[in-house]
C-alpha cells in the first residue's frame, strides 16, 4: 500500500474528526479564558489557601455556588463590548452621568493598584522560593518583563501567550496530586453548602467572592471583546444582529470555559492546602508564599515548589489585566486611543496608564504597608463598586436602545440580577464582618 493510501487511512479514522474539533475549540478560548484564569492571581491564591487552611474542605462549595454568578456577570461584560463595539467605561460616558464613570474609574484605578503593588510583592517573595537574589530584584525583573511584553508584542502574539499561560494554573492539580486528599470529606465539602465557625466563616464566604467576581475582570474582557472586534475588522454587532449568534455563542463557550478552569483550579488549591496545612493544624495563613512554604515540610519539597511557580506563573498573567483594565477604563473616559494592537508612541495615555499604575504598585510592593491589610482595603473598595457596577451593566444589556435587538435574554438577566444581590449582599456582610 502507498503511503499516501496510508496517510489517507489515518486521517479518516475517528480520531482525526476529535482532534480537529479540539482545535477547534481551542481556537474559540480568548478573553473569556484569559479574565478567568487573572482571577486566580497571587491575591486570589492568598484567600483560597486562607480557605482551605481555616476550614479545611467545608467551604469548597464557594466556588461551585459562585461560578455560574461569575460567568453570567463575565458573559455580560463581554456582550456589552461585542455588541457596542465600546467598552464598559466608554458605554458609562454614552449613557450615564459623568459623575458615575468618575466614581466607577477612581475607584477602579484604587483597587487596581494597590492589587498591583499586593501581586507583584507575591511574585517578589515567589521567586525567592526558587532562585537565589532577593525579593525587590525578582519584582523588579517581573514586573519590567511584564510590562514589555504588553507594550511591546502585537496583539495577535500578546493574547496567544496570555492564553498559554493560563497553562500555570495547573500546578495547583499537580500539589494536590502528591497531597493526601481525603476526598469522601471533599466530595462532601464541594455538594454540601455550609457556613459553620461564625463569622469567620462569613468573612471567608464574603472574601471569596470579591476575590472571584471583581469590577477590574469587567472592564478588561469587555474591552478585549472590542479588541477582537478591531482585530478582525469587524463592526459592532449592534449594527448587524442577524449574524451576531455565532459570535454570541463563541463568547458564551469562552466565558463559561474560562470561570470553569478559574474555579476549578480554586477548588485545587482549597483542596491541597486542607489536605495538608489544615490536616496538621495550621490554620492562619497570610499569604500564598506563606502557603507556599508551609506545604514543604509536610507535603515535600516538589510541592511547594510548584506552588511557588504558579505564583509567578498566575501573576504574569494577572498583572497585565489588572494595569490594562485600568488603562483601559481612563482611556474611554477621555476618548483616548486604548488598544493593544498600538505601539507605545501611537497610545502614548494608554501606555502611560499601565505603566503608572504599574510603577505605583511595584513602589507599594517596596514600601513597608503589610500586603494583606493592602489587600484588605482592596476588596473594600471592589465591595463597594462591584454591586453598582453590575447593577449598571445590567441595565446597559437589557437597554435596546444601547443594545439594539441583541439585549440580553431572560434566563442570563435572571442570573446576572442574582449575582448582582449577592454581591450587594456581600459588601455589605464585609462591612458587618
Amino acid at each position: 500500500m502507498s503511503d499516501a493510501g496510508v496517510e489517507l487511512q489515518v486521517n479518516n479514522t475517528p480520531a482525526a474528526p476529535q482532534r480537529n474539533a479540539f482545535i477547534r475549540f481551542l481556537a474559540i478560548l480568548g478573553p473569556g479564558l484569559v479574565t478567568g484564569a487573572a482571577d486566580d492571581d497571587p491575591s486570589g491564591i492568598a484567600t483560597y489557601s486562607q480557605v482551605g487552611a481555616q476550614f479545611g474542605y467545608q467551604m469548597a462549595w464557594t466556588m461551585l455556588f459562585s461560578y455560574p454568578l461569575m460567568a453570567a456577570i463575565q458573559e455580560v461584560a463581554a456582550r456589552i463590548g461585542s455588541t457596542t463595539g465600546h467598552g464598559i467605561a466608554a458605554n458609562l460616558r454614552r449613557h450615564y452621568p459623568r459623575w458615575v464613570l468618575d466614581a466607577v474609574v477612581i475607584a477602579l484605578l484604587i483597587a487596581n493598584t494597590i492589587n498591583l503593588g499586593a501581586d507583584i510583592a507575591a511574585m517578589g517573595d515567589a521567586a525567592t522560593l526558587l532562585l537565589p537574589g532577593p525579593m525587590q530584584l525578582w519584582a523588579v525583573v517581573i514586573t519590567a518583563l511584564s510590562f514589555s511584553a504588553e507594550a511591546w508584542l502585537s496583539y495577535a502574539r500578546y493574547a496567544a501567550i496570555l492564553k498559554w499561560t493560563t497553562l500555570a494554573l495547573f500546578a495547583y492539580v499537580a500539589t494536590v496530586i502528591v497531597a493526601h486528599v481525603d476526598w469522601s470529606a471533599a466530595a462532601v465539602g464541594l455538594v454540601l453548602p455550609r457556613i459553620g465557625g461564625g463569622a469567620a466563616a462569613a468573612t471567608a464566604l464574603v472574601a471569596v467572592l470579591g476575590t472571584t467576581i471583581s469590577p477590574y475582570l469587567f472592564f478588561w474582557q469587555s474591552s478585549q471583546e472590542v479588541e477582537e472586534l478591531q482585530r478582525r475588522h469587524r463592526k459592532a454587532l449592534f449594527t448587524a444582529p442577524r449574524s451576531a449568534g455565532a459570535e454570541l455563542k463563541r463568547i458564551r463557550i469562552d466565558t463559561l470555559t474560562g470561570m470553569g478552569v478559574s474555579n476549578v483550579i480554586a477548588i485545587f488549591i482549597i483542596l491541597a492546602v486542607a489536605a495538608t496545612l489544615y490536616a496538621h493544624g495550621i490554620r492562619n495563613i497570610n499569604s500564598s508564599v506563606q502557603a507556599a512554604e508551609a506545604l514543604k515540610p509536610i507535603a515535600g519539597r516538589f510541592a511547594s515548589t510548584v506552588f511557588a511557580a504558579g505564583i509567578i506563573g498566575t501573576g504574569l498573567l494577572a498583572l497585565p489585566v489588572l494595569a490594562g483594565s485600568a488603562g483601559y477604563a481612563v482611556c474611554e473616559t477621555f476618548r483616548w486611543t486604548a488598544s493593544l494592537d498600538y505601539k507605545p508612541k501611537a497610545a502614548r495615555a494608554f501606555y502611560g496608564v499601565i505603566a503608572g499604575a504599574t510603577a505605583i504598585g511595584l513602589a507599594l510592593a517596596f514600601s513597608p504597608i503589610d500586603p494583606m491589610k493592602a489587600l484588605y482595603w482592596t476588596a473594600v473598595v471592589n465591595g463597594v463598586l462591584a454591586a453598582p457596577l453590575m447593577a449598571v451593566m445590567m441595565l446597559i444589556s437589557s437597554n435596546p436602545r444601547i443594545m439594539g435587538r441583541l439585549v440580553i435574554g431572560w434566563k442570563l438577566k435572571l442570573v446576572g440580577w442574582f449575582a448582582t444581590a449577592v454581591m450587594a449582599a456581600a459588601s455589605v456582610g464585609l462591612f458587618v464582618t
